[in-house]
């Protein structure tokens, strides 16, 4: 089965998510969502994550943390696994409580952090369990709307982007929850890229950027794998030749001549996409002119030392992309 995605760094952040085995219900009773929430809060003093916000629904949860040391996979192992050992002791049964591995997304916090708490706040609501955030017991909203503050969530970060230098940041979030009922806001993680990473290009660039390992784009199980390497074709091998060729990326793609086909040829090269993936990228090139571009090229390449140079230039600042 494919592995998600897991970019993992000093200080990233996370909406985390799982669901219960067959989409049945992991929290049984009031006493189970309170016992989820001492795991939370074990895993909080054991590993010294930040949970920034949280909801806990009847067949799934829904957390956002931040982890200073790197360590998401060791957090999330020890709260799903100890709460999975809680559930089969006291239902007196055995087997996988959650449906398959948590899923995690990066999120780009000064984007979508805000808009993300306030989606996952509102669960409850768009679920028709209740009318009003506030009214459902099993979330972090109300530590944002009052002054006492629950322990295991650090709502700091959320309130001081919300509300700024301004008083009263309980307020101004309950208002900026509360707006987004009346007009109905956009699901934040339709935005999605490559199902893992939240967040606007520059976030996904560096997010990639910190994958120094190659063989991470050999290995068969990783999900999205042609999407990631579709990504670096598109963004990194038209950068690298549009700063060579001292061009935009637009112009590059507009090309007739070298320029589209070195790009070409690096992408078939140095990425598993396909003839048609390229040929959109150039104005809907059909597969077959692809690849007969590519033959011509190489072939030139053979009795033009020159442009063999230009390409293993090219290549050599291009140390992530990997077939």
């Amino acid at each position: 089965m494919a592995r998600p995605l897991r970019i993992k760094y000093e200080g990233a952040v996370y909406h985390i998510t799982a669901r219960g085995n067959e989409r049945k219900k992991i929290f049984f009773a009031k006493s189970d969502y309170a016992k989820f929430k001492e795991y939370l809060k074990e895993a909080r003093d054991r590993y010294g994550y930040f949970l920034h916000c949280y909801v806990l629904m009847s067949n799934h949860y829904h957390l956002i943390l931040e982890t200073p040391n790197a360590d998401i996979s060791k957090i999330m192992h020890y709260i799903n696994g100890s709460y999975t050992g809680y559930i089969n002791r006291r239902k007196r049964r055995s087997g996988h409580l959650f449906q398959g591995r948590y899923k995690s997304i990066l999120v780009d916090v000064d984007s979508y952090l805000l808009e993300l708490s306030r989606y996952i706040h509102l669960n409850p609501v768009r679920a028709k369990i209740v009318k009003r955030p506030e009214d459902y017991p099993y979330s972090s909203y109300k530590s944002f709307i009052s002054k006492k503050k629950e322990d295991i969530v650090h709502r700091d970060l959320i309130l001081e982007m919300i509300s700024g230098s301004r008083r009263n940041p309980q307020k101004i979030y309950m208002e900026f929850v509360e707006r987004s009922m009346e007009e109905d806001a956009e699901d934040p993680l339709k935005n999605l890229y490559a199902g893992s990473i939240l967040g606007g290009k520059g976030f996904i660039k560096e997010a990639l950027d910190r994958l120094k390992d190659d063989t991470f784009f050999g290995k068969e199980e990783t999900s999205y794998r042609t999407e990631l390497q579709f990504a670096f074709a598109t963004e990194q091998i038209i950068d690298s030749i549009a700063s060579y060729f001292e061009l935009t990326p637009e112009e590059v793609l507009k090309d007739r001549g070298d320029c589209r086909n070195i790009t070409i040829h690096l992408m078939k090269k140095r990425t598993s996409v396909t003839n048609k993936q390229i040929g959109d990228l150039f104005g809907g090139l059909s597969f077959t002119a692809v690849s007969k571009a590519n033959q011509r090229f190489i072939v030139r390449m053979k009795k033009d030392r020159k442009l063999r140079r230009r390409v293993e230039d090219l290549l050599r600042n291009m140390s992530h992309v990997k077939g």
